[in-house]
């Protein structure tokens, strides 16, 4: 499913005036960009658990961010947690990306893959929430395939 009507137009105009001459949106999504190591996901639980005498769960999550793809780079803007889009967070071009690793995650509820960026050791893992996941194999196929 992809964003909602309103919401994909909020981030389309976040991205207009950033846009360069004749560079044309061509996808816009939500994803978790990032990893939380099961140490911060354990040490979160715990703490959570002890404070509330066990009756309350905690998880941690990836930071949600907007994906806008262009025919020129990849934008990455604020998520406020599912809200109206926010700042730019990060501007990729687009030749200098490339995707891999990309598979079904979580019982086959979400959709994962590792962004490559020339002349960066690490990647940028990229999460498509259960309501996003079919735009992650749209995501990935208009990117070049990392070996």
């Amino acid at each position: 499913m992809a964003l909602n009507a309103r919401r994909a137009r909020q981030l389309r105009e976040a991205a207009a005036p950033l846009l360069l001459q004749n560079e044309q949106i061509q996808m816009t999504t939500l994803a978790g960009v990032g990893s939380v190591s099961v140490r911060q996901q354990a040490l979160t639980a715990a703490v959570v658990g002890v404070l509330s005498a066990g009756t309350v769960m905690a998880t941690v999550t990836p930071r949600p961010l907007y994906l806008v793809l262009t025919d020129q780079r990849v934008l990455f803007f604020d998520g406020n947690r599912g809200g109206k889009p926010g700042k730019l967070v990060l501007n990729l071009p687009r030749p200098y990306v490339s995707a891999g690793g990309s598979k079904k995650a979580f019982l086959g509820l979400q959709y994962v893959t590792h962004l490559s960026v020339a002349g960066q050791e690490k990647g940028l893992k990229v999460t498509f929430p259960v309501q996003h996941r079919g735009d992650g194999p749209r995501f990935v196929s208009a990117l070049p395939v990392t070996r």
